[in-house]
């Protein structure tokens, strides 16, 4: 599908790296069909020694370059980096955005472009896990749906949408949820090291049973309350448990984290 494309990533940070790592990784394209462009020496000196792809401090002749242009910067330089960009793409050139917040109409304004993908990765996608959820503006062709579907696949599990506020959404559940689940495990952590365990005993049963319990999930396709009444005897150490989480509100307060990071992803989205 890729086979001969040129791909620029502008902005190859840690998301922006985690595309072209899965793309070599999957042998889905050669290191020199890929461009990327950073104003940081160093920074693209690390891509470079790590990947052997071709890099650049100028954006705008990325941006002539790539037939798919992937943008993996901040929310807050978006604006910046997108002005001087205007009219530079090619008329067959698909945009691809990891931004989050940054909405399709965002980039088609600016860059006055009409192909856009919009999308929302997460971090597990540096490791080739990430749930990524994406949607196209009518623009896109299905030939470039298929490029989409194929760089996105490289980073994990791609889910496509057919409705752009469904991004937002995304946002706030897989976007944001490694950060549920790091600060859970941050907590269980402790606690068994409050309960006397070493750190090391402490981490690994965490961060298996949490691997485990994602999985068994996935693969018994019961119902989550189930699986969870499944692990409640009557008058038991789970139910115990189980007792203390809801009187103290989890569920109520990890909707609210999740109603927060929706709004503020509506708000990234907003005209500067």
């Amino acid at each position: 599908m890729l086979k001969d494309l040129r791909i620029s990533v502008i902005g190859p940070g840690a998301m922006g790296e985690a595309v072209i790592g899965g793309l070599l990784r999957q042998e889905l394209v050669a290191a020199e069909q890929v461009l990327a462009s950073d104003p940081h020496e160093d920074r693209l000196r690390e891509v470079q020694a790590r990947h052997g792809v071709q890099t650049s401090h100028d954006n705008v002749a990325a941006a002539r370059w790539g037939q798919v242009v992937i943008f993996a910067v901040k929310p807050q330089q978006l604006k910046r980096v997108l002005q001087p960009l205007r009219g530079t793409m090619r008329d067959d050139c698909l945009v691809i955005s990891v931004v989050a917040g940054a909405t399709i109409g965002t980039f088609a304004a600016a860059l006055d472009h009409p192909a856009v993908v919009r999308s929302m990765p997460n971090t597990p996608a540096m490791i080739g896990e990430g749930m990524i959820v994406w949607t196209a503006a009518p623009e896109v062709s299905e030939t470039q749906r298929g490029w989409a579907r194929t760089v996105l696949g490289a980073l994990g599990h791609e889910l496509y949408v057919d409705t752009e506020s469904y991004l937002d959404m995304a946002t706030a559940i897989n976007g944001t949820g490694p950060a549920y689940f790091f600060l859970m495990m941050e907590a269980m952590i402790d606690a068994g090291v409050h309960l006397g365990l070493s750190r090391r005993i402490a981490e690994e049963l965490v961060l298996q049973t949490m691997l485990g319990s994602a999985r068994y999930a996935q693969q018994s396709g019961a119902h989550l309350a189930q699986l969870r009444n499944g692990v409640t005897s009557p008058g038991g150490t789970t139910a115990a448990a189980i007792s203390e989480l809801e009187r103290g509100g989890m569920r109520t307060v990890l909707a609210d984290a999740i109603w927060a990071a929706y709004r503020r992803s509506v708000e990234l989205g907003k005209p500067q």
